[in-house]
């Protein structure tokens, strides 16, 4: 692609570890941000998470790490904070999900690093935010989804159910990144960095929060039910001959299109299911109304009508049938690229928002281990016997 990015000229330093971090970054770097990560000696811990082979690098930190340079540091003995203090010299944002003792013991700290550029920007992402009782606790996205009252209603009235894709920590980095390009914008107006924070509790707290209100206001009480929804129905997950798919009908409009469909004209006019909050009160009737008319059919017939009938619904695919998928292939939503000696093609999902004028792009796959390190020492203005002198008192 011959552009510029439009985060072109951004240096993004990345102190980030599994998702939420490296997530935010990786998106700044789509989009033309110079991003440097900062391993530790050996590999960082995060590196290794879903191991795909490739010299051990998993397949998480393929997705989350593309678009970056790799330098390992040890920030704590004093060639190793010269090192630090030159590259936030010339870094425009630091990323770091890691809570507060955990910055100020790397020296990444707000204060430590205005101290070296007045106008930086520090990106920081925490299991439950800066304040609180809980603000020095560790955390996951599990955690935020099991707090944030989305477990029990994903699962079953007598079983919470996580979330098998970890959606509160691609949700935090996204919001971080947005928060990001504010700070940006807030800088090149006034000339000031600050620090934008996020947490996984306040994403997945803002991402439940039409339920909370819900609950707060009406006091229902819900538990799970399954994959059928409790506030529009149809709306579940149906067995065809062949497979199964996911269909969801919303407004009145949809209901008495569906109600055609199947059969089920009477219902059109039935009192029971005169609203969606109604129909998802009888949820339970409605699925199995839809699943005897699945009974069968084979999936491309029921997706077809369902298709013509203009009801939303996609087959449920396995990993490897998302990977084969003729639409995800045209649209050209997963890239290949090589990673190893041996060039096998990793499936890399494309930058999952498209700008018109300056799109993003995958430009290389995830670095090695500080495989980059000698070449961002010498943009730092190390000579080669400094930088051997680094190596060899395993600082880098």
């Amino acid at each position: 692609m011959d552009h510029k990015g439009v985060f072109d000229g951004l240096r993004v330093l990345d102190f980030g570890r599994y998702i939420a971090g490296p997530w935010c970054a990786a998106l700044l770097g789509d989009f033309g941000a110079s991003v440097i990560r900062i391993d530790k000696l050996g590999g960082s811990e995060d590196r290794f998470v879903m191991p795909v082979g490739h010299g051990l690098d998993g397949a998480l930190f393929l997705q989350v790490n593309r678009n970056k340079r790799s330098l390992t540091l040890d920030t704590q003995p004093p060639a190793g904070r010269e090192v630090l203090h030159r590259l936030v010299a010339g870094s425009d944002i630091v990323v770091a999900n890691l809570p507060q003792k955990a910055l100020v013991a790397l020296g990444i700290d707000y204060d430590s690093l205005k101290a070296i550029r007045p106008d930086i920007i520090l990106t920081t992402v925490t299991a439950f935010g800066a304040s609180g009782p809980f603000a020095e606790k560790v955390g996951f996205d599990v955690t935020a989804q099991a707090m944030s009252g989305s477990m029990h209603l994903t699962g079953h009235a007598d079983e919470a159910m996580r979330s098998y894709v970890s959606w509160v920590d691609f949700g935090t980095a996204t919001l971080a990144a947005f928060g990001t390009v504010a700070a940006v914008m807030e800088r090149n107006r006034s000339g000031k960095g600050q620090h934008v924070e996020a947490s996984l509790l306040a994403t997945a707290l803002g991402t439940a929060n039409a339920h909370l209100i819900e609950q707060a206001l009406t006091q229902r009480n819900r538990v799970g039910s399954g994959n059928r929804s409790q506030i529009s129905a149809p709306a579940d997950v149906f067995r065809t001959s062949d497979g199964e798919i996911v269909m969801q009908a919303v407004g009145d409009q949809m209901f008495a299109r569906w109600a055609r469909l199947v059969g089920a004209e009477e219902w059109i006019d039935d009192p029971r299911f005169a609203t969606d909050a109604w129909r998802g009160d009888h949820g339970e009737l409605v699925s199995a109304r839809m699943q005897a008319w699945c009974d069968g059919r084979s999936m491309q017939e029921v997706l077809a009508r369902l298709e013509a009938s203009r009801l939303p619904a996609a087959p449920v695919l396995t990993p490897q049938q998302a990977l084969d998928h003729p639409h995800i292939a045209a649209a050209g939503l997963i890239n290949r690229l090589p990673h190893g000696e041996d060039g096998v093609g990793v499936p890399l999902a494309a930058t999952p928002v498209d700008l018109s004028l300056t799109p993003g792009e995958i430009r290389q796959p995830a670095p090695g281990t500080g495989a980059q390190s000698d070449e961002i020492l010498a943009e730092l203005g190390f000579n080669p016997e400094e930088i051997a002198r680094l190596h060899a008192a395993g600082v880098v």
